[in-house]
């Protein structure tokens, strides 16, 4: 799920350069496609604070930063996003094609926030300042995610927690020892 360009090479900010507990090792058994997906988006996201102008460093990103690294990457996006003048503005399956603009899938934006929210913590960032797990990022992605829904006509529909099953216990039967056991009588 390469989004955008791949920069392999670390960044030669020190504050974003991962440090050896954060990533596997050369010599270990290879990373999983979570884990080198995760390095590549951090990687990337190193890149784009390197290139800002001026550029930042990690200490100094805020929410604003991430949410305009976002934005950044709309220019990559697949996925179409009907405007609301499109006449195929709400279907999922337009007939024809439309010149509305190609933008980044809110599943993709919410996967990619959630593996920089945990690098970032991984690089030394703490919990409570992690912008990426900010409340205006929440917001921007719950924004986004309605503004695709209606645009192709599909709803996220919020998934409720199920009710826990109770199954019907089996009717408790009390034996007594004392009593003789059902259908039979007692010596006299």
């Amino acid at each position: 799920m390469d989004m955008i360009p791949n920069p392999d090479k670390p960044s030669s900010s020190d504050s974003c350069v991962a440090g050896p507990n954060s990533f596997p090792a050369a010599t270990a058994p290879s990373p999983s496609r979570y884990e080198s997906q995760k390095r590549r988006d951090w990687n990337t996201f190193c890149q784009y604070l390197k290139n800002h102008q001026p550029p930042l460093s990690l200490s100094r990103c805020s929410a604003a930063h991430v949410l305009e690294f976002l934005r950044y990457l709309d220019q990559f996006g697949k996925t179409k996003v009907h405007t609301p003048a499109c006449p195929f503005f709400g279907f999922p399956n337009p007939p024809a094609p439309c010149p509305c603009p190609l933008r980044q899938a809110w599943g993709s934006l919410d996967a990619l926030t959630g593996r920089l929210r945990a690098a970032f913590e991984e690089n030394g960032g703490s919990h409570e300042a992690n912008p990426f797990g900010a409340r205006a990022v929440r917001l921007y992605l719950r924004e986004v995610r309605e503004l695709q829904a209606k645009a192709r006509g599909i709803s996220y529909d919020k998934k409720r927690k199920k009710p826990p099953r109770t199954t019907p216990s089996p009717p408790q039967h009390h034996h007594n020892p004392h009593s003789p056991p059902s259908g039979t009588t007692a010596a006299a």
